[in-house]
């Protein structure tokens, strides 16, 4: 199948992006730590406010991009393929590294004593629960996991709706990701209650309306490629500047913060989030070379290699550019980011020689 250009362009950009979430994510956590961000947060100073809120808030597009381009190119499913095969299909290139990185973040941990032999063990047997303790970035795959289950269902559907009616599922998933603020706000609100989670927009919401969304861009939108340029840089712009507002107006240096409390404008599925993710999606979509150039093309094929490692990486530089060389912040952020990124994709690329390499990164 030919390759779509400007997807690769996509691909590779949302993965950069996540590291750079992840190499922000330093800035906020608990002094001294190189994983992720915990439940809760501190800013030391002024700077970290400002450059944590700009990196990691516009970052915020990445996971959304990378729904939005595996809808793109999978949704509808096939007329001539079944539900099992396709499953077959999409399972068999994602679960085998996801397995083996599961382990491998259960493990190697213990070589340079970030690990203990008692959560090692308690990682390895929860391996069919949940993602590792030191592989909190492993989220991601239960969504996407369950964005693959679900398109041989909502294929049909989709194969015979009219742009209107996409439309109007696209406006209730736009409205259901209001909800984050509304319940700041108002409480509990349609439906909520201490028994009841499922509120009347609940089976409109998450990441399945990305899906819905790409498959409305890719079929039903005929703007020209001027009027995509345009419309899209000023949703991105819109969309970054209400995500990074959302965290630096809340992230007081100093005090210690509820870390979901600060991060409410960084969830995916907000409706800030969202005009991000669209306006940078369409974007992108005006790339109309007809093939990439090789290192992007590499970089696109290896973004899951990538991605499954590249916390393993992200320690190493945090150490060098933090706490070593204690780069400021405006700095830091961006050398961890790039650092990781290269090392991960020598390290990808060296992997994809050995034969059967993908079942090691896909």
């Amino acid at each position: 199948m030919k390759r779509i250009v400007f997807l690769d362009y996509v691909r590779v950009f949302a993965c950069f992006l996540v590291i750079v979430v992840h190499a922000s994510e330093n800035f906020y956590g608990a002094p001294g730590s190189t994983d992720m961000a915990g439940p809760q947060s501190y800013l030391s100073n002024e700077a970290d406010r400002l450059w944590v809120a700009i990196y990691d808030g516009f970052s915020r597009m990445a996971v959304p991009l990378f729904m939005i381009v595996s809808a793109y190119l999978l949704v509808p499913m096939k007329d001539e393929e079944t539900m099992w095969q396709f499953y077959r299909r999409r399972f068999t290139r994602i679960l085998p590294p996801f397995i083996i990185f599961m382990v491998l973040y259960s493990t190697l941990p213990l070589l340079w004593g970030q690990l203990d032999g008692e959560t090692s063990t308690k990682d390895l047997s929860r391996i069919l629960l949940n993602f590792p303790t030191l592989a909190g970035h492993l989220w991601f795959m239960y969504p996407l996991i369950s964005l693959y289950l679900f398109i041989p269902i909502i294929s049909p559907w989709i194969k015979k709706a009219t742009a209107k009616e996409e439309r109007f599922f696209i406006g209730l998933f736009a409205l259901s990701t209001c909800m984050p603020y509304l319940n700041r706000w108002f409480g509990e609100v349609w439906g909520q209650c201490f028994w009841n989670e499922y509120h009347m927009l609940w089976y409109f919401s998450g990441y399945l309306g990305y899906l819905v969304l790409a498959h409305y861009i890719r079929v039903h939108l005929t703007w020209n490629r001027s009027k995509r340029l345009s419309i899209g840089t000023i949703l991105m712009v819109v969309g970054a500047a209400l995500t990074i507002y959302s965290f630096y107006v809340q992230a007081i240096p100093g005090e210690t913060h509820s870390t979901p409390v600060i991060e409410i404008g960084w969830a995916f599925c907000t409706i800030n989030c969202v005009i991000l993710t669209a306006g940078t999606f369409l974007m992108f979509s005006c790339i109309e070379r007809p093939n990439s150039p090789w290192l992007i093309t590499e970089m696109s094929k290896l973004s899951y290699g990538i991605y499954l490692m590249h916390i393993f990486w992200l320690g190493l530089w945090v150490g060098v550019f933090k706490y070593t060389l204690e780069l400021p912040t405006v700095a830091a952020i961006p050398c961890i980011a790039v650092t990781t990124f290269i090392c991960c994709f020598i390290t990808t690329k060296i992997i994809s020689y050995i034969p059967g390499s993908k079942w090691i990164i896909g």
